[in-house]
């Protein structure tokens, strides 16, 4: 006798029980008991909860929690072609962007690429301390040969956070003016935040291949996407009524008042955002190494395969390095942006 058959035959449900054939021992103890003719006994302190199994147990047409998850892939196998179909044609984009960005990095000599970065620095922050640390980081990590898994890494950085950007910047804006699309896209956001990172790449993985870039591109762009639609929404949304009052006043159309009061005022908070979104798609891209992703985060994955040590640590030392040259560049500009909006 199973623990919760009380409970079954009190609902009125044994009939249904035993048309699955449930009246079978279902355990060695249970065997013991019945050659020895007498029941399990089972004390308090041994009472299982009372989970889907230990219903099972007592009642075999109650599902098991295995059958949850065959059913969850089942149906997930079920629809995989109809996705897969959809979705395949979408995000080929996505696999152009990515070869192309990294064919670019890896053909141009590195007089070129590092030049070119530098002035990229320049030309976002202005600040030549920035420029100086940027170039001193990307030599010294030419020097001990890791440049082209940084530059495979910063192109990855650069496409899906760019993106993140053109896609994320209008959802937030479209939140903003929408309470209802703003109900509906919060639980969407929260979930994709707090999934686990290595969540994202398993329906990825069957439906595509791994040698196909937009496989860890779509991960990356899940996983980064929130805090720029998130604080573009919030960015829009603080904006001070008695400002658009002022707007309005003026006779400003919602056009007006959207592109010339509430985007840049909202700027400081768009800019955080963006941050945010580089540094999460830095940090997928070295999870995203388990399904081909190139980059630094191959050789931290190596060094944890081959027990490598010394490789995972520098390579490790690589990503903090290019962590902080992003995370320095960004905030420099955020910097550039709420100077310009106290003057």
């Amino acid at each position: 006798m199973a623990t919760y058959d009380f409970l079954f035959e009190n609902l009125g449900m044994k009939e249904w029980c035993d048309d699955g054939g449930g009246s079978g021992p279902v355990s060695m103890a249970d065997l013991l008991a019945r050659k020895k003719g007498g029941e399990v006994e089972t004390s308090v302190w041994d009472l299982p909860f009372p989970s889907m199994d230990a219903f099972n147990e007592s009642c075999s047409n109650f599902p098991k929690s295995r059958e949850l998850t065959s059913g969850l892939e089942d149906g997930f196998l079920a629809i995989k072609d109809v996705l897969k179909f959809i979705l395949d044609p979408v995000t080929e984009p996505l696999s152009w962007m990515l070869d192309g960005a990294m064919w670019l990095a890896e053909s141009t000599p590195w007089w070129i690429v590092i030049p070119f970065l530098l002035l990229v620095t320049y030309w976002v922050s202005r600040s030549w301390s920035i420029v100086i640390s940027v170039g001193a980081s990307i030599l010294g990590l030419a020097f001990i040969d890791h440049y082209l898994p940084a530059v495979q890494t910063l192109s990855i950085v650069f496409v899906c956070a760019a993106i993140c950007v053109l896609l994320g910047v209008p959802i937030g804006i479209a939140m903003s003016r929408s309470n209802r699309l703003q109900r509906g896209v919060l639980p969407v956001l929260d979930m994709l935040q707090t999934l686990p990172t290595f969540v994202y790449l398993i329906p990825l993985i069957f439906l595509f291949s791994v040698t196909e870039s937009k496989l860890y591109g779509i991960a990356i762009i899940l996983y980064a996407i929130v805090p720029v639609i998130r604080l573009t929404d919030l960015g829009i949304r603080m904006v001070d009524k008695d400002v658009l009052e002022a707007a309005q006043a003026f006779g400003m159309t919602p056009r007006q008042k959207l592109y010339q009061v509430q985007i840049p005022l909202a700027l400081p908070n768009i800019m955080a955002g963006v941050n945010q979104t580089i540094m999460m798609s830095l940090a997928m891209v070295v999870i995203a190494s388990l399904v081909s992703a190139p980059g630094l985060g191959v050789l931290v994955l190596r060094g944890i395969r081959n027990l490598e040590l010394g490789v995972g640590l520098v390579a490790g030392l690589g990503i903090v390095i290019l962590a902080i040259i992003l995370d320095r560049v960004t905030k420099s500009a955020l910097a550039r942006v709420n100077a310009a909006q106290h003057h």
